[in-house]
């Protein structure tokens, strides 16, 4: 008996090769529709129309043409059951025994500028995702291909036979990429203003198995959207990424970007910023007039927690960078771009993980937070609030000098990202103590001042919380603290004006608080 193959692609790639294949090394007789049955047409080969081969001409301008007994019972009747077989032979229905479809560009239509309702809903497929699903359902007996990158593969397993595990593997593929097709649908008209999504939907693909979880005994998988956000990283050399490795990196980027990233930072701040994480927590942070600089401020903040850390630089990584990076054992740097003096002389740090993130792939990404707790997830807006110190209140006897509002201004961009409770010290643009995690603000408070030591007389000291007593204002002038901001908000707010105005302190009250679990 002939095998027949039914061929309805959107996407063109590599569909001649794979039909003269089919038609001319393993006799298959083809079956197609509308612009895939021209190109076949086109290129001498063989192919019956499908209009033809249900003798029921395609209607309502092309919205019908694959939604046919004759076409969905070769599809989906099974081979052996008797009942199934009667069906086909009184009804003079073949079967098919492979699908290759591909469906609309939706994603590709509603992602272009000024795109109309009308356009987007005749980009919905309806005739593909059914065809996808019905051969999937009966992958028993029959193939299906739903994407070019699988004909060079389909066409060599047919040399010795497609077995059942195979075409289980390519059913899996096809649901997935009917749900994907289905999950864009429902995003996009979930925006729509009288609509709203009853389901968070997401469709995510297979970026990489990682190296580990959290720890070695833990399996990971990294998915991502291809091209955006951490999925349009490229690794330019290093070991295989860990999950500690991306969170750790998620972490140093979302504090770099608070200086501008790339092209980006052009527009948002004139000095390079350079920021070493360890344990998701920032443990270096400094802005400079070059990258190496900056690089070098970070780096001296901190060097003991530096010590395996990783690097988020907001500008391209120069050969002065590259020089202070070298001096170090660190996991992972990502930059915007690196010159090649740098990659020649990072390249003798075989195992340090280099990754270059274009600003355009941070703008594709979603402006929402995802996280996971058991059975679901929790969503929510990024923390991206923009800073506006017109808005902030200056509350004590003393004004802060234009010198310590700069380092306020730099120290409130820094606490946003250190976990709570999270209290900062810095100055001259560098952090020089960061308390973090504790289970009360003193504590925090006590951890960044002994970091900062001597370097705390005429610093500022950042909280990203309120102080619902006076003691840590009453610490930090005791290791000299000129100027302390936080949000406010306490009902005990007096106690520590009141400390601020004793001890010769000014206090900003920014008003919104950055609590970071």
């Amino acid at each position: 008996m002939t095998p027949v193959a039914l061929l309805s692609v959107s996407n063109k790639t590599g569909l001649i090769p794979l039909a003269e294949a089919l038609c001319k090394s393993h006799g298959f007789q083809l079956l197609s529709s509308g612009g895939t049955a021209t190109a076949i047409e086109d290129a001498g080969l063989p192919v019956t129309r499908v209009s033809d081969y249900t003798n029921a001409p395609e209607i309502l301008g092309g919205r019908v043409k694959t939604l046919h007994p004759r076409i969905h019972g070769g599809i989906l009747a099974k081979r052996g059951v008797r009942d199934h077989e009667t069906d086909l032979q009184s009804q003079e229905i073949p079967l098919i025994d492979l699908v290759v479809v591909n469906l609309y560009p939706f994603q590709e239509t509603i992602e272009k500028p000024n795109v109309t309702w009308e356009n987007a809903i005749e980009n919905i497929d309806i005739g593909g995702p059914t065809l996808v699903r019905a051969a999937a359902k009966n992958h028993a007996h029959v193939a299906v291909l739903t994407s070019p990158n699988q004909y060079e593969w389909f066409i060599n397993a047919l040399e010795n036979g497609v077995t059942l595990e195979m075409r289980r593997s390519l059913a899996l593929a096809a649901f997935e990429h009917t749900a994907s097709y289905d999950v864009s649908i429902s995003k996009w008209l979930g925006t729509n203003e009288s609509l709203t999504n009853s389901f968070w939907l997401k469709s995510l693909s297979l970026k990489q198995n990682l190296r580990y979880g959290e720890n070695p005994h833990q399996e990971a998988t990294w998915y991502s959207d291809q091209d955006i956000g951490w999925g349009g990283a490229k690794q330019i050399q290093g070991k295989e990424l860990s999950t500690n490795n991306l969170l750790d990196l998620e972490s140093a980027l979302a504090t770099v970007r608070e200086f501008g990233y790339g092209d980006e930072g052009q527009n948002i701040s004139n000095q390079p910023a350079a920021v070493v994480v360890k344990h998701t927590n920032p443990c270096g942070v400094a802005t400079g007039q070059n990258i190496g600089s900056a690089l070098k401020k970070a780096l001296d903040a901190d060097r003991t927690s530096a010590f395996g850390g990783i690097i988020a630089v907001n500008r391209n990584v120069d050969k002065d960078a590259a020089n202070e990076l070298n001096d170090l054992f660190l996991e992972c740097v990502v930059a915007p771009e690196y010159d090649q003096d740098a990659l020649n002389i990072l390249s003798k740090k075989k195992n340090l993980r280099l990754l270059k993130l274009a600003p355009i792939s941070i703008d594709m990404a979603e402006k929402q937070n995802i996280r996971s707790i058991l059975g679901g997830v929790l969503i929510q807006d990024q923390d991206s609030l923009f800073i506006n110190p017109n808005s902030w209140k200056v509350c004590t006897e003393i004004k802060p000098q234009p010198k310590e509002l700069e380092d306020l201004k730099f120290a409130w961009k820094l606490v946003k990202h250190v976990r709570s409770n999270a209290i900062v010290v810095a100055s001259n643009s560098q952090s020089l103590g960061i308390g973090a995690g504790q289970m009360n603000r003193i504590g925090s408070a006590k951890l960044a001042l002994e970091a900062a030591g001597e370097q705390s007389k005429g610093a500022v000291l950042a909280s990203d919380g309120f102080f619902p007593f006076d003691d840590t204002v009453r610490l930090a002038a005791e290791h000299g603290i000129k100027s302390i901001i936080q949000p406010g908000g306490s009902i005990r707010d007096e106690l520590s004006l009141n400390a601020c105005n004793e001890l010769g302190l000014s206090m900003v009250l920014t008003g919104k608080r950055h609590f970071l679990h």
